[in-house]
C-alpha cells in the first residue's frame, strides 16, 4: 500500500507527521512525505521517503500558490493508493488528485486553520482558504483533528465528525538531559523553558520576558523559530536579559527534549487572540508532561482542563507580566509543590502519550486500508 503525506512545513521538525508515518509503516505501507526544506540540518528516516522542496519565496500568498502548484504537479505524476493532506494549505491538490485517481483521501487538520491569528484581517487570504474549506470539507469521508473542541467546530460548521487524535508526545525515558554547562545556567537557578516552531505573535513571549524582569534566580531557555523571533531578540537585549535568557534554534525533537528534561517548568502562554488559539492543545504541553516537568500556562480551556485534571502545573490568571511572575514565584519558592507537580506530570504523561494515542490512529488507518479494495 503506497501512501503519500503532504505538509507545508519541514518534516524534520514536524513530529505529528513523523509519528503518523511510523503508524502507516507499522501497517505495512510504503510512505512518502512531500514537504518543503526549511531547516538547515539533514534528515533521514527509516519510516518514509521524503521529498523536501526548496523555495526562494517562503511566505505570503505567492508562496502558498507556488507550493500548491508544485505539489499538484508532483502528485499528478506519481501513483499512490492513499493521500493524506496535513492542514488546509495542502488539501486542494490532494483532493483533486485523489478524485482523479479515485483513491481515499485523509484530511489531518492540525488546527482550526481559518481561525488563525490575523488571518481574518487579510481578507483575500481568508476568503481563499475559507472557500477551499467550504468546498472540500463537507465532502470528506476521512478526517482527523487534534482536540475535541476543534472537532466540535468542524461538526457544527460542516456536519463532519473528525476522529480526534491528540498530538501527544512519545515517552522521553532514556533521553539524557543536557548538562547545565552546555546551557550556561547557574546550578541554583530555577530553570524555565518555552519551545516550539511557532514563536509567533500571540504566544506570550514578550509578556514572559517582562515577567523575567520581575523575578530573580530564574533562567529562561527559548527553543524554536517563528515570525516574532527578531522582535524577541531585540526585547531580550533591551531588557538586559542576555545573561538570563538562552536562545536556541529549532532542533529535532529528541535533541530539544534534552533541554526540556533539564528544566524545572515548561511555559505555554498562548493568548486568546483567535478561536484557533483559544481551543488549541499545543504540542509543547505534551512535551513538558513527557519530560516530567510542571506547566505554567495561560487560561485556555483545553490546556487548563488538563492541568487541573492532573494537578500538573499552574494556570496564570492572565497573560500579563504580573500574573506570569506570580506563577513562576509560586513554583520557584515552593520546592515541595514543584516536586509534587513533577510527579503529577509524570502521571499525566502515562495517560497522555503517543504510545496510547497511536492505538487510535492505527485503528483509523487500518479501517481505511481494509476498505481500500472496495473504495
Amino acid at each position: 500500500m503506497r501512501v503519500v503525506s503532504s505538509i507545508i512545513n519541514d518534516i524534520s521538525t514536524d513530529q505529528r507527521v513523523m509519528k503518523q508515518a511510523a503508524v502507516l509503516r507499522s501497517l505495512g505501507c510504503s510512505v512518502t512525505v512531500v514537504c518543503r526544506r526549511k531547516a538547515d540540518f539533514n534528515f533521514a528516516s527509516d519510516d518514509f521517503r521524503a521529498y523536501r522542496f526548496r523555495f526562494y519565496i517562503n511566505r505570503g500568498p505567492l508562496f502558498y500558490f507556488i507550493f500548491n502548484i508544485r505539489l499538484l504537479i508532483f502528485l499528478l505524476f506519481k501513483r499512490y493508493d492513499i493521500y493524506v493532506a496535513n492542514d488546509l494549505d495542502t488539501l486542494l491538490p490532494n483532493y483533486i488528485v485523489s478524485r482523479l485517481r479515485r483513491k481515499p483521501l485523509v484530511y489531518d487538520s492540525h488546527e482550526y486553520f481559518t481561525g488563525q491569528y490575523g488571518l481574518q484581517e487579510r481578507r483575500f487570504s481568508y476568503n481563499t482558504w475559507k472557500k477551499i474549506e467550504r468546498c472540500i470539507v463537507p465532502r470528506l469521508r476521512y478526517m482527523i483533528t487534534v482536540s475535541d473542541s476543534i472537532a466540535e467546530l468542524y461538526n457544527a460548521e460542516y456536519g463532519v465528525s473528525p476522529e480526534v487524535i491528540r498530538n501527544a508526545a512519545y515517552s522521553s525515558s532514556g533521553i539524557v538531559p543536557a548538562r547545565l554547562e552546555e546551557i550556561g545556567i547557574k546550578n541554583n537557578d530555577f530553570r524555565l523553558i518555552i519551545q516550539g516552531a511557532g514563536l509567533n505573535p500571540g504566544r506570550g513571549v514578550p509578556e514572559l520576558l517582562d515577567a523575567m524582569k520581575l523575578v530573580s534566580g530564574v533562567h529562561l531557555i527559548i527553543i524554536g523559530s517563528g515570525d516574532a523571533l527578531s522582535t524577541i531578540k531585540m526585547k531580550i537585549s533591551s531588557l538586559g536579559l542576555n545573561e538570563r535568557v538562552t536562545l536556541i534554534s529549532q532542533l529535532p525533537w529528541r535533541e530539544m527534549m534534552r533541554y526540556t528534561i533539564a528544566c524545572d517548568a515548561g511555559i505555554s502562554l498562548d493568548k486568546d487572540t483567535c478561536i484557533n488559539q483559544k481551543l488549541s492543545l499545543p504540542n509543547k504541553l505534551f512535551d513538558y508532561l513527557s519530560a516530567g516537568i510542571p506547566v505554567i500556562a495561560s487560561p485556555l480551556p483545553e490546556v487548563s482542563k488538563i492541568i487541573h485534571e492532573f494537578n500538573c502545573g499552574v494556570v496564570a490568571e492572565a497573560v500579563t507580566p504580573e500574573c506570569i511572575s506570580k506563577a513562576i514565584i509560586k513554583l520557584r519558592d515552593n520546592k515541595e509543590l514543584t516536586a509534587g507537580m513533577k510527579e503529577s506530570a509524570k502521571t499525566a504523561s502515562k495517560v497522555l502519550n503517543w504510545e496510547r494515542e497511536s492505538i487510535r490512529e492505527t485503528a483509523f488507518f487500518r479501517k481505511i486500508i481494509d476498505e481500500y479494495r472496495n473504495f
